[in-house]
C-alpha cells in the first residue's frame, strides 16, 4: 500500500459524517480541503486533534479550506464523540465499512492493527493533493503548521 503523493489526484470518496450527513469529496471543488486523519476515536491525541481543527475554524474558512477529520470507527461512534467533544463546525468522517477503504486508497492504513495513522493530506480546489505529513501515533499535529502551509498554496 503506497502513501499518497504530492501530486496525485485524491481519490474521491462518499462517507458519513457525524451530522449524519454524506460527505463527498468531489462536492468541495474550487476549496482547499484538509483531511485529518486520527488513529481512534476517543483517546487523548486524537480529541486534542479534532479540537485544533475546530478551535481554528475560522481560520480554515478565511483560507477557503474544508478541514475533515478521518478514522476507521463507526458512524455512531464518531457522532457520540462529536458530541461528547462540542463539535459544532466540524465534520468527522466514518471510514468504518468497507473497514478503511478509503484510509487504503490514501495509503494510511495500518493493517495490524485495524486502524489508520494520523496524518494530514492538504487537496488544492482542483483534487489535487499538495501536502502529505504522516506523525508518530503520540504526536499531535502543529495546527499553526499546517495553516502557515494552506497560506502558501
Amino acid at each position: 500500500m503506497k502513501l499518497i503523493a504530492i501530486g496525485d489526484p485524491a481519490p474521491n470518496f462518499s462517507l458519513e459524517d457525524n451530522h449524519d450527513q454524506f460527505i463527498n469529496l468531489s462536492n468541495y471543488r474550487g476549496k482547499n480541503v484538509l483531511l485529518s486523519w486520527h488513529p481512534l476515536a476517543w483517546t487523548p491525541v486524537c480529541t486534542d486533534q479534532m479540537r485544533s481543527l475546530e478551535n481554528n475554524w475560522d481560520n480554515f474558512q478565511k483560507l477557503n479550506t474544508v478541514p475533515l477529520g478521518m478514522s476507521v470507527d463507526a458512524q455512531p461512534s464518531k457522532k457520540v464523540w462529536a458530541s461528547a467533544l462540542v463539535l459544532e463546525n466540524l465534520s468527522i468522517l466514518a471510514d468504518f465499512w468497507p473497514h478503511g477503504k478509503v484510509t487504503q486508497d490514501y495509503g494510511l492504513f495500518i493493517e495490524k492493527d485495524g486502524t489508520s495513522k494520523r496524518a494530514n493530506v492538504l487537496i488544492d480546489g482542483k483534487g489535487i493533493v499538495k501536502w502529505v505529513k504522516v506523525y508518530p501515533p503520540a504526536q499531535l499535529p502543529d495546527i499553526n503548521e499546517v495553516l502557515q502551509v494552506l497560506s502558501n498554496m
